[in-house]
């Protein structure tokens, strides 16, 4: 199956008011698991790569062509995504190697410079066919460089959105990145009211923080894509540390790293299921 554009499949959660999936990837692990989750629910899905991720890696290529190649393979639709990118070279990169979508994240700026960065970005890879994220009201959370409590305007999110000709827009609403409980307390009314006034898709980042009944309320309120991390990743982490207290001279990876694996496909293809129902 040819990699899917990922408008084509934000477009129609957004319009037929379900959500979609949007899961990180680490290592090769997390993107072989995010497939086979979201193959066994039959679901679309978005793989991401976040800024963090390719430093970890040394660059952005090797995962990503190892995540373009299983998108490629996949028998649903799946797209590739690059996930709070500051860098607008990192962004080119993504393009050139052929991801479907990028987030740039330019909300440490000033509001006025935030729009001129993000007009740049969005002008380049629309010329590329690429969709684009961006932000606009602080996440919670992220690396310290966002105040938790900090909400989105819709008005200003309009403007914001008019301004720069984004395809998406990523909204606070109550969450906060790398939550490790599913305790966080979203605005519903003001993602309502979000969705009403704007015409893009919102997207929900910090997503780890929610448990499931909000998560379906979230989409039901006007939420279409969906992202999560930290939670796959405590059930990745609890699994190989289960593996290795149970057989602590294991000496080969693949006995820990392939239940591990295992553990977060299941769960892949549970919350796909959260954010698909209507």
């Amino acid at each position: 199956m040819p990699l899917t554009p990922t408008a084509d499949i934000v477009g129609p959660a957004h319009a037929g008011a379900y959500g979609v999936g949007a899961f990180n990837v680490v290592q090769i692990e997390h993107a072989e698991a995010i497939v086979t989750g979201a193959e066994q629910a039959s679901l679309p899905v978005i793989l991401q790569i976040s800024e963090n991720t390719a430093r970890y890696h040394g660059s952005l290529t090797p995962i990503a062509l190892a995540s373009l190649a299983l998108a490629r393979a996949a028998s649903v639709p799946v797209a590739v995504h690059l996930d709070h990118a500051e860098s607008t070279e990192l962004v080119h990169e993504a393009v050139e190697l052929g991801f479907t979508s990028v987030m740039f994240d330019a909300s440490k700026l000033p509001y006025d410079a935030n729009v001129a960065a993000t007009r740049e970005v969005t002008e380049y890879c629309h010329r590329a066919g690429v969709w684009v994220e961006a932000e606009l009201g602080e996440i919670g959370g992220k690396d310290g460089a966002h105040a938790p409590g900090v909400r989105t305007d819709p008005g200003e999110a309009c403007a914001f959105a008019a301004a720069t000709a984004v395809d998406a827009l990523a909204v606070a609403v109550g969450s906060s990145h790398a939550m490790l409980t599913r305790d966080a307390a979203l605005d519903l009314d003001l993602i309502a009211r979000l969705r009403s006034a704007l015409d893009v898709p919102l997207v929900l980042h910090g997503s780890s923080g929610v448990d499931d009944a909000d998560l379906a309320k979230a989409v039901a309120a006007g939420m279409a894509k969906v992202n999560i991390s930290t939670h796959l990743n405590k059930l990745f982490t609890r699994t190989v540390c289960d593996r290795l207290r149970a057989t602590p001279d294991a000496a080969d990876p693949r006995t820990y790293l392939g239940p591990a694996r295992d553990t977060v496909a299941a769960e892949v293809t549970r919350l796909l299921g959260v954010l698909a129902a209507r």
